[in-house]
């Protein structure tokens, strides 16, 4: 689809660049018909990992040295008050008959479970993201992570679950969104999608952690109409944005770091032609 055809699709498009947890409480209650969080995974991470002989991998190198951001380094006990803090107003600003779709690794994905049920937020499924092209391991001293988990939930239980669902969109994705699905079957909570990006996802360059807006496409078909709103916590580059985009709903990105909102704002202008309003002026 062209930009021209994107900019008339009339969805609204916009950012606040704040602090997820302070942005959650200015919402008013029941105001979302969508969540999407891609919350830090805690990865405490600050060593050097290097092949066997120093080899290196094409275009890879030979060693690597990853340290974790800030945001990425609290205790258990802070990460779980965290935790709680954030998805408690996420049940808060989403509809009854909205969803919640959680990002985490075994690193968090625990302690996401845990909140929940402690906030009595009734998890639907989980989902497993197989990815085909992992990253390999260069330690050579554990299997190699090609995986990540997302927990699809909604705030009611089990005398109460108003969510959206659309079978008919969950039957009609075939192989080339999904290599391990069969087109007119149900869906199943294994979906195989390697974590490539079109080129018009890379428009400014690859950004951390940045998931496919195959995946993101899928969760939003599933669970809104067109027209819904999405909410996109811990935003990155914007990717829930540009699905949010690409599906016809409309969203609101909250991301704490400038940097991403600048690329946020610059990567919907330049791939299709829109605008990203400023939501906290």
């Amino acid at each position: 689809m062209s930009d021209l055809l994107y900019s008339s699709l009339n969805t609204s498009h916009s950012f606040i660049c704040g602090d997820v947890q302070e942005t959650l409480k200015s919402f008013n209650a029941d105001t979302f018909d969508l969540v999407i969080a891609d919350p830090p995974y805690n990865i405490i991470i600050n060593q050097e990992t290097k092949l066997p002989g120093n080899h290196g991998l094409e275009t890879m190198g030979g060693a690597w040295k990853i340290f974790g951001e800030h945001w990425d380094k609290l205790d258990f006990s802070s990460y779980l008050k965290f935790t709680l803090d954030y998805l408690a107003e996420v049940k808060r600003v989403v509809k009854p008959s909205g969803s919640i779709w959680i990002f985490g690794t075994y690193h968090n994905i625990g302690t996401v479970n845990i909140c929940m049920r402690l906030l009595e937020i009734e998890i639907i499924n989980e989902v497993i993201w197989y990815k085909s092209n992992a990253f390999p391991n260069l330690a050579n001293r554990r299997l190699t992570a090609s995986h990540e988990t997302i927990l699809w939930a909604h705030k009611g239980n089990e005398k109460s679950r108003k969510y959206f669902f659309d079978v008919d969109y969950a039957k009609s994705v075939g192989p080339n969104e999904d290599a391990l699905k069969i087109q007119g079957k149900q869906m199943r909570t294994v979906w195989s999608t390697p974590n490539n990006k079109k080129r018009h996802e890379l428009t400014l360059g690859s950004y951390p952690a940045q998931k496919p807006l195959k995946i993101l496409k899928k969760m939003i078909q599933l669970s809104t109409k067109p027209k819904d709103r999405v909410l996109s916590l811990f935003a990155g580059s914007g990717s829930d944005a540009c699905a949010a985009i690409e599906t016809e709903r409309n969203s609101l990105s909250v991301e704490n770091d400038k940097g991403a909102v600048k690329h946020l704002k610059h990567r919907i202008s330049d791939v299709y032609g829109i605008k990203v309003d400023d939501a906290s002026t």
